[in-house]
């Protein structure tokens, strides 16, 4: 019977592209409209049918990770853009859309994140080995999406870009004191302390993140200008020139998006400027992923832009800035990628094979997400004085701006 229903499933979901399945019994069959390369999917355990029913999201992640999911030459990054291409135009099946809608209802209280709830969630993933890291991210450990200004930019060259970006938003001058929301291994942090002669704080509930960033400092001789403390944002009572906050917004929580912008407002001083970096849904509020949350962020959630602006707005922030970045992270992400399956045996050594897999398709399924799945990056201006920032974007780009008044003389 499962089989049968999955059938239909699979039938009902899979209107593009070749999907062939070889079910446990040895049957194979086909879905999909015939164009493009096929991907072949054979299933080894005959429950993944039953539970792909019950919950396709958590059902798939899972069996491809313990490998009762076998997709042909292992091409994950194939089966996910097939996956998330049909069904952002399928859309969900009918029987699960009682339980989509009980997750967004619901997600009120499961992100509710007091700081020790907090802490665990940090700690789930970014306290994982230090080594880990290394395998897959530049060579500043940047954990957040690059700027690609050139198509065939490096990895390291496209994580430069966006730190300097960020630098010119922020409009830094030396000896300006910059507040660090989510400060990682402290890459941005001793960026901005050593080549714009910030004053920097960086905060953190990571305590491996929080021990590398402290070592990073000292040992490049910048701790009198760069101080990683290992705290919640929350208890920071000083104010600061400039915050700046990337990548750790979507570990806020929906509940907490008022007290998050309050903190923002109070730590900013009067003429100061923030920018908030942060991956976001480009359609309305949702839910997380279900494998998502069990194995990679617990408490995690992209955010709509009106959830934000709805929130910045009731804490008399003003936007002078919103730049939505579309494909820059699938790009970041196809760069992961490939750079993890580079150096997976390293990663087997320091975990297992089961892991090696939930990477790949945490890895996979993000980049398609970014390329198919209607997410994006925005990066958020904010400040109390609408006047904190010139009026047009011009000061971000001094080269483009001196050839078109060039070309105007």
């Amino acid at each position: 019977m499962w089989s049968w229903i999955f059938d239909r499933l699979l039938a009902s979901q899979f209107k593009y592209g070749i999907l062939v399945v070889t079910m446990p019994d040895g049957q194979t069959h086909t879905y999909g409209d015939g164009t493009g390369e096929p991907i072949k999917v054979t299933i080894k355990d005959p429950s993944v049918a039953r539970k792909m029913f019950m919950n396709p999201d958590l059902a798939l992640g899972e069996a491809y990770t313990d490998g009762t999911l076998v997709v042909e030459n292992d091409d994950i990054r194939g089966l996910m853009a097939s996956a998330i291409i049909n069904t952002g135009q399928t859309g969900v099946v009918w029987w699960e859309k009682p339980a989509e809608f009980f997750r967004i209802i619901a997600r009120r209280w499961t992100q509710i994140a007091p700081t020790r709830k907090a802490r665990m969630n940090v700690s789930h993933h970014y306290d994982l080995s230090a080594d880990l890291y290394e395998l897959f991210l530049d060579e500043d450990r940047q954990y957040s999406c690059a700027y690609f200004t050139e198509p065939d930019m490096s990895l390291d060259d496209a994580q430069r870009a966006k730190k300097a970006l960020i630098a010119g938003k922020l409009k830094l001058e030396p000896g300006m004191t910059v507040l660090d929301i989510g400060c990682g291994w402290g890459g941005l942090g001793l960026t901005l302390a050593r080549d714009y002669g910030a004053k920097v704080v960086g905060v953190t509930l990571s305590e491996e993140q929080h021990k590398i960033a402290v070592e990073r400092a000292k040992a490049e001789g910048l701790s009198h200008l760069a101080e990683f403390r290992l705290m919640d944002y929350r208890d920071v009572t000083e104010t600061f020139d400039r915050i700046v906050s990337v990548g750790m917004f979507e570990h806020v929580g929906v509940p907490h998006y008022r007290e998050y912008f309050r903190n923002v407002s109070d730590r900013l001083k009067p003429d100061g400027i923030a920018m908030i970096h942060t991956i976001g849904r480009t359609r309305p509020p949702g839910a997380t992923s279900p494998w998502i949350l069990k194995y990679i962020f617990p408490g995690g959630y992209v955010p709509s832009l009106s959830e934000m602006t709805n929130a910045f707005e009731k804490e008399w922030l003003y936007p002078t800035d919103i730049e939505i970045w579309r494909m820059h992270y699938a790009e970041t992400l196809r760069h992961w990628f490939i750079r993890f399956q580079e150096n997976k045996d390293k990663a087997r050594e320091l975990y297992d094979e089961r892991f090696c897999r939930m990477w790949q398709y945490y890895l996979a399924g993000c980049e398609m997400t970014f390329r198919h799945g209607r997410q994006a990056v925005f990066q958020v201006q904010l400040a109390h004085d609408q006047e904190a920032v010139p009026l047009t974007r011009d000061y971000l780009y001094p080269d483009k701006s001196d050839q078109l008044r060039h070309a105007a003389e």
